[in-house]
């Protein structure tokens, strides 16, 4: 093994192993990234997997983001000679994968770099000079020699339209890039703990892959036809080795549940474009959450009978603002011209601005989807700047309440289809009311609570039932604080009635509360009765909530006397 390290404020490293035979993996490690494009309950960093595979010929299995540059380069070059380099496979061009593309090929001029079709079109944009290319599509083989003979599997929006995975036959290693990976950093290069990686590897597949479950049945589909996989080398986090079976099964239960909604959003944005990909992704991840499954499409490499037929069978839309010109203006403009002309009355709609340099505007889209009789299913989303997390919580926000719109009958029929007596049953269970509070970053949430127990003595810990659709469910990963706050009888009106309320996405919930900081950064409510610190130990789902375990950190009585204000249902199928 080969260990280079950065400067330690950096707390950036890289990390070389023999994975199966012929093959190697350069890690580069990135130990204190705290969020991955939307990914707010990051914990544990992250980090970019780059492979080499060796036959009479040798691959290169993408790069890596380009803060590694020097440390990336310094261990490939280490690792073989960049002269022998014959192909560099790009399993899909985001910037974190293929960041240093350039790069190796001012070292490696003599290398073909093959890719999906859109692959190598993106990359003649971002290179800007002649490179030896190869265009691969599904089932296509590229021998190495020796037995190494990659066969590729095509894997569109997992999470980029242009992925493909890559298939050692000889080694049964399949490369999936951001399949099946996670954002977590160890010095562990495989799965060995998987109760350590299961949160990251969870909420991981919520965030990126949910949204494009139809496209992860699709792939796997692809990758049952492969045969037996001894490791799936992922783009990041560790490998998996130990536990295939389990996590593909998994991913594969998952996106079936997803898949099976009724209700369907299509998402339409330019991968490239702006901050549009990262936008999207937000405002599906809300979408989800939801229940109602979510389609995406990118309008730069959409096949226009396929937008008809998606828009066609979908109860919304949501439409990332497009360049208004530029070289891919008018292809993409035909696009929407295609979603406009299939649109039907009755449909929801979200306009997002991608916020790139010539955005189409948003208003005069607004005005033609209203004049085909859609109605708004989030106010338009108006970009000013970079996007930052609390525009990221917005976009989920708005992709939620979108969601809400679209399945409130299924809710009421839900509810409407329990038996009587036992609807009313189930309406005896009281509770406590309580508000949980969190804040993470610029990122601050609350919700009224009545499903609050105490679940352990040794820790002190206890559980909060969190329906899925919760803007404050976000915050509430694995190692995320909060803090529970008792309201009291009595006098709980107020805060009550303002937590349940219906806050427009984005807005802060803490507007005209007084409020303090706790040890842990998240509001205490001045007015709670009591109030616990907490630490989110473990999540188990539960159909439409997460069962939250938490430790109690530390917490304080401001009225000894009073009582904890008590919940009465009449009814059990709803709050």
């Amino acid at each position: 093994m080969v260990v280079a390290t950065a400067p330690a404020q950096k707390r950036l490293t890289t990390q070389t192993v023999e994975i199966a035979e012929d093959t190697t993996t350069i890690r580069c490690l990135d130990w204190d990234r705290d969020r991955f494009d939307i990914e707010f309950g990051l914990q544990n960093g992250t980090t970019y997997n780059s492979f080499i595979v060796r036959g009479e010929k040798t691959a290169l299995v993408d790069t890596s983001h380009e803060k590694f540059r020097h440390l990336y380069l310094d261990a490939l070059q280490n690792a073989v000679d960049v002269k022998t380099i014959d192909y560099l496979i790009i399993s899909h061009t985001e910037p974190d994968h293929s960041g240093l593309v350039k790069d190796v090929l001012k070292l490696a001029p003599q290398v073909t770099v093959v890719g999906a079709k859109v692959a190598i079109q993106f990359l003649e944009d971002l290179v800007h000079h002649p490179f030896n290319k190869l265009i691969v599509k599904n089932g296509d083989v590229l021998d190495l020699g020796n037995g190494h003979e990659i066969e590729f599997v095509n894997a569109p929006n997992l999470h980029w339209p242009d992925t493909i995975f890559s298939y050692d036959r000889k080694t049964q290693v399949m490369f999936t890039c951001d399949a099946f990976g996670m954002h977590y950093c160890s010095d562990a290069t495989y799965d060995e703990d998987l109760a350590k990686i299961e949160p990251d590897f969870r909420f991981y597949y919520e965030c990126l892959m949910a949204p494009n479950a139809r496209s992860v049945l699709s792939a796997m589909k692809r990758m049952d036809a492969l045969g037996d996989l001894t490791t799936i080398a992922t783009g990041h986090g560790p490998l998996l080795h130990y536990n295939v079976k389990e996590l593909t099964g998994r991913y594969r239960k998952w996106s079936q549940a997803q898949a099976k909604a009724e209700t369907l959003v299509a998402v339409f944005y330019v991968a490239d474009y702006g901050y549009s990909d990262r936008l999207s992704q937000a405002i599906a991840r809300g979408i989800t959450k939801t229940g109602v499954a979510v389609e995406m499409m990118d309008l730069k490499s959409a096949d226009p009978q396929e937008v008809n037929e998606l828009v066609s069978s979908a109860a919304g839309l949501v439409v990332g603002t497009p360049p208004a010109s530029g070289a891919v203006a008018t292809a993409i403009l035909d696009a929407l011209g295609t979603i406009l002309a299939a649109a039907k009355d009755k449909q929801a709609i979200g306009i997002f601005e991608a916020y790139g340099d010539d955005d189409e505007p948003i208003d005069t889209l607004v005005g033609k989807f209203r004049d085909v009789g859609l109605k708004t299913g989030f106010a338009p989303i108006r970009i000013e700047s970079t996007p930052d997390e609390q525009t990221y919580q917005l976009c989920e926000e708005a992709g939620t309440d979108l969601g809400q719109l679209l399945s409130q009958k299924d809710a009421i029929k839900k509810m409407k289809s329990l038996d009587n007596d036992l609807d009313k049953a189930l309406g005896r269970i009281s509770g406590g009311l309580y508000i949980i509070t969190a804040k993470k970053g610029d990122l601050s949430s609350g919700m009224l609570a009545s499903w609050v127990s105490q679940a352990s003595f040794q820790p002190l810990g206890l559980t909060i039932a969190v329906a899925k659709d919760r803007a404050i469910e976000s915050l509430m990963q694995v190692g995320d604080r909060f803090v529970l706050n008792v309201l009291e009888e009595g006098n709980y009106q107020g805060l009550m009635k303002h937590f349940l309320k219906r806050f427009p996405p984005g807005a802060d919930r803490f507007e005209g509360v007084n409020t303090q900081p706790a040890i842990n950064g998240s509001p205490i409510l001045t007015d709670a009765l009591a109030y616990m610190e907490c630490t989110v130990v473990s999540r188990m789902e539960c159909a439409d909530h997460w069962i939250v375990y938490s430790s109690v950190d530390s917490g304080r009585v401001s009225k000894p006397d009073a009582l904890t204000a008590v919940h009465h249902r009449k009814v059990g199928n709803h709050y």
